[in-house]
């Protein structure tokens, strides 16, 4: 199955998480909270990880907050692991190509 770009629209839950590799390249984690239409019309809040890579990753606690309205340009995957009980474990996570702020 192959992943297409999306523009996600979602407000922080936290405030940016920025971090960097052992090769010093910048990393950045955001909870983003988005609205998305569940069964029979009922809006149901889903929380998406993103990582934002690079200079945009830096950029990223200066101008964002929590509770920040954002827009998310990027490619949804489902990441796998393995917990401390042994148990296979799965999320979605969101690749950013683009971060930024929703015009009104």
């Amino acid at each position: 199955m192959e992943n297409k770009e999306q523009i996600y629209l979602g407000r922080l839950g936290k405030n940016p998480e920025l971090q960097y590799t052992m090769n010093n390249k910048a990393v950045c984690y955001l909870a983003v909270a988005i609205n998305k239409k569940g069964e029979g019309d009922i809006n149901k809040t889903e929380w998406m990880r993103v990582v934002v890579w690079g200079k945009q990753a830096e950029i990223c606690p200066l101008f964002l907050k929590k509770g920040y309205e954002v827009f998310v340009h990027g490619t949804a995957r489902v990441r796998e692991f393995i917990n401390k009980a042994g148990e296979k474990k799965q999320y979605e996570e969101i690749s950013a190509r683009l971060i930024g702020f929703p015009t009104t």
